[in-house]
């Protein structure tokens, strides 16, 4: 799946998200909310600003929770990236990015009890 298609699902996915955390707070959000939350805020950040400053501001521990909502789900490659340090994401994450999203849409797909 090309880059310009999971970033536009990335960014109709986070707005989701974020409309529902605004409404019931982060505690609310499911793994796979969660991982998405936490994607959405590293992507804005090396998107606007080049680095992962900005999703360290939206969600201090985006790595820790997103690296445990991979895990939740079964997602080894999401798994993998949030375990990272955040200076080797920075310099590996356009490159990560359309297989993390898509094993993260894989998700989409499966039925609910199993995710």
């Amino acid at each position: 799946m090309a880059d310009e298609d999971n970033q536009t699902w990335l960014l109709d996915a986070g707005d989701g998200v974020i409309q529902r955390k605004a409404v019931q707070g982060y505690s609310s959000l499911s793994p796979l909310e969660r991982l998405i939350y936490c994607l959405w805020a590293a992507d804005y950040g090396m998107r606007n600003a080049g680095d992962l400053a900005t999703a360290v501001d939206l969600h201090p521990a985006f790595l820790s929770d997103g690296k445990s909502a991979a895990q939740e789900l079964s997602l080894p490659r999401s798994a993998v990236a949030f375990s990272l340090p955040s200076e080797e994401l920075e310099q590996r994450y356009f490159g990560l990015f359309d297989d993390v999203v898509n094993e993260i849409r894989s998700v989409q797909a499966r039925p609910v009890r199993e995710r």
